[in-house]
């Protein structure tokens, strides 16, 4: 049927999307330009030509997704999608083109940016002649592609079209037949559901605004407006913060969100009130009388937007809006105590005003700041996004994506007792650790890591798990309340290439976290990196991830394209050569944690003694640098604390393959030591943290850069026989 209609099929769409998410670097349409690149369009299509045939729209793919090989009925369905549209002329058709316009207007709306510049973007395309006036002919051909969008979104375009027809009718109040460009974006910006469609930016910016998301409703529900049932299965919108839920075409007549995110007065500042909202009852009874809320027929019962945090363990981490003071209030506080005494304002209260709010967070309690990555672990970083905003207060979470962490961590530094929690990949944990460095925090809160994705080495050896499986949030930060402080030794790596005319790849990154590697294992996560650039829908579940990575584990066992590792490289250890004759290596790896590969040992399990301290620190003492002796690496522990990394040898991808299924314990234990420093002298693979690339001959120093407290959650509950009983291992 998709096909009849000129239309992608929905896996075709997904397909697509994929390849947008996998190369955010790759879109050339920034906010308010043409292209970021006009010669794109002149290298490819001359004189930007209105149309271009199916050739030029494969180039502009390739070109567009950074990609060498787009899958040929991709392409072509696409590019029938655009030949089949009503608003080609009949000549066009014929000539087997597609309008380049309705093209890039298309992708544009698939990117993420603010709604504005994507509305300012769009209208360009079709103002050829620049003069900022569109005929409504123009606009509509706009919202055609919006409404396309929007129907391989999954939104009922049914309710999308009268919104539109409405908002060109305002637009176009005199009847004139022409649309300026400052009525468009100002149309646009005030149509709730048109700036949903466009990728609204969850950017809490004052009380009183919502935060929309569609969504659609398997039970009954009904608007909070117009109290009319939303339909069984149909789309409405949804406030993240308050649950307030309406018609598409409700939303902008909707009453202002009634979540309250900072204290406004000197008379809010105290215990916080309950916030009513009608509706919303997911607990089904009424917590004073006991009574079923009969939620089905109509819109019945209140619920309040903080009841459910303001008691128990997560009031510890939350921050309830009394904690979030205006610094206009503070700032008339200290003016009124201190206008008898001086009539001269001090630097402090400059201070205070210049800034927007101030935490003071409730004594004896652990204030939480949560960065989110909405592209973690595919769509369930985002939704992980909206039930924080829901239970904690939404000041108190950021989205990566939008804000960065800087803004975070800077708004949250002067907070005692704060903690931090990361909900990502091991990149994410990455990218936040760098950005406390960069900030120099007065005191580095401890981090926790709620991980998403595959991977996830980090959160495997902080006992968070290797993914996160939809569990209660709650539940998680009851967890956080009980864990324990740990002490995370990071590494600088410095790669010095040798002069030389072959290309190599970027350094992925400049510290070590978790490991660094040479050889078999980086050349399979390098494959297995290709092939996610060039084929993402292939890699849209760990499933099929685990499958593609045995298989180019089993076609690198065939090959050995690593073979006779050590004699391609030296190794020196605290000034000293390592000796790696007599030994057939496919690899090396440089351990910091307990965990590679998403969830391997390399180094092997080895229980620590019980007491302060082992024999084997009584024997060298707590301050060795370096261990070579195997006998005294066979009872060597890990510890990421101890400023030391470990140094393993694999003979091979079969090994790599045994130790994962635990078939064998470790790979070979080369050394323990505090300086690393590897010379290469032919082109191979490397990967750190997880990130592989190709590297020429080179010398690679690796040096201890400092520790970060990170938290440990709590260890595992487990059951006696009969079920009945529990306790710690």
């Amino acid at each position: 049927m998709a096909k009849e209609r000129g239309l992608l099929s929905p896996e075709d769409f997904a397909q697509l999307q994929k390849y947008m998410e996998c190369e955010p670097s790759s879109q050339l349409f920034s906010s308010g330009d043409y292209p970021k690149n006009p010669s794109f369009f002149l290298l490819y299509f001359p004189h930007q030509a209105p149309a271009i045939g199916y050739e030029g729209f494969e180039q502009f793919l390739k070109i567009y997704l950074e990609v060498d090989n787009v899958p040929h009925h991709l392409s072509l369905a696409l590019f029938h999608s655009f030949h089949t549209d009503h608003c080609l002329k009949e000549n066009v058709r014929k000539a087997n083109v597609v309008c380049l316009s309705d093209v890039s207007c298309y992708f544009s709306l698939l990117e993420g940016g603010r709604p504005e510049d994507k509305l300012e973007f769009t209208f360009k395309l079709y103002d050829t002649d620049g003069n900022g006036i569109l005929d409504s002919s123009e606009v509509e051909r706009i919202i055609l592609q919006m409404t396309r969008v929007a129907e391989y979104l999954d939104w009922d375009v049914s309710e999308l079209r009268p919104i539109f027809q409405e908002m060109m009718k305002e637009i176009d109040y005199d009847g004139s037949g022409s649309v300026s460009l400052a009525e468009w974006v100002r149309a646009g910006a005030t149509t709730v559901p048109l700036l949903v469609l466009l990728g609204l930016e969850m950017t809490l910016k004052d009380d009183g605004q919502h935060m929309w998301r569609p969504k659609r409703f398997p039970r009954p529900v009904y608007c909070n407006l117009c109290e009319l049932s939303i339909g069984l299965g149909k789309q409405g919108l949804s406030c993240n913060l308050c649950k307030y839920t309406v018609h598409d075409q409700c939303a902008m007549k909707a009453l202002p969100c009634e979540v309250s995110t900072y204290a406004k007065s000197r008379k809010d500042i105290g215990v916080q009130s309950h916030v009513w909202v009608r509706g919303g009852c997911e607990s089904g009874r009424c917590d004073r009388c006991q009574k079923k809320i009969r939620t089905y027929h109509s819109l019945t019962g209140l619920h309040c937007v903080w009841c459910h945090l303001e008691v128990g363990p997560l009031s510890t981490g939350l921050l309830s809006p009394t904690s979030f003071t205006a610094v206009v209030v503070l700032a008339s506080e200290q003016e009124r105590k201190h206008s008898k005494t001086s009539q001269k304002t001090t630097d402090d209260s400059n201070l205070c005003i210049s800034e927007a709010l101030r935490i003071n967070p409730v004594s004896n309690t652990h204030p939480l700041l949560v960065f989110v990555n909405p592209k973690s672990g595919g769509k369930q970083g985002l939704r992980v996004l909206w039930k924080f905003q829901y239970i904690l207060n939404p000041r108190q979470v950021i989205n990566l994506l939008k804000d960065g962490p800087e803004q975070g961590l800077r708004f949250f530094k002067d907070v005692p007792d704060s903690r931090i929690l990361v909900c990502g990949g091991d990149g994410t944990v990455g990218w936040i650790l760098e950005a406390i460095d960069k900030i120099n925090l007065p005191v580095v809160p401890p981090v926790a890591v709620l991980p998403l994705g595959t991977g996830n080495d980090l959160a495997r050896c902080l006992r968070w798990g290797g993914g996160y499986e939809g569990e209660n949030l709650a539940k998680i930060l009851r967890e956080l309340e009980m864990s324990t402080v740990v002490y995370i030794d990071r590494w600088s790596l410095e790669v010095i290439p040798q002069q030389t005319e072959e290309k190599t790849d970027p350094v992925p990154f400049q510290i070590i976290n978790n490991y660094f590697s040479i050889g078999v294992d980086a050349s399979i996560a390098h494959r297995f990196h290709i092939m996610r650039e060039k084929y993402p829908e292939k890699f849209n579940s760990r499933m099929k991830n685990k499958l593609w990575y045995f298989e180019f584990a089993t076609s690198e066992s065939i090959f050995s394209t690593c073979k006779k590792l050590e004699e391609s490289l030296t190794v020196e250890i605290c000034g000293k050569p390592l000796d790696l004759s007599n030994m057939s290596l496919e690899g090396i790896a440089v351990l910091n944690i307990p965990s590679m590969h998403g969830g391997s040992n390399l180094w092997g399990d080895i229980k620590r003694p019980h007491g302060d301290s082992c024999e084997i620190n009584q024997a060298l003492g707590t301050t060795a640098k370096v261990i070579t002796d195997p006998d005294i690496l066979k009872t060597c522990v890990q510890d990421p604390s101890d400023k030391r990394l470990e140094v393993v040898g694999l003979e091979g991808a079969i090994e790599m393959g045994q130790i994962y299924t635990k078939l064998k314990s470790a790979g070979r234990r080369l050394a323990k030591c505090s300086e690393i420093t590897i010379h290469t002298i032919k082109t191979l693979p490397m990967q750190i943290d997880g990130e592989p690339w190709i590297q020429t001959p080179c010398t690679i120093k690796i040096t201890h850069k400092n520790q970060m407290p990170m938290l440990m959650g709590p260890p595992p509950r487990s059951s006696n026989f009969f079920g009945f009983f529990s306790c710690p291992t």
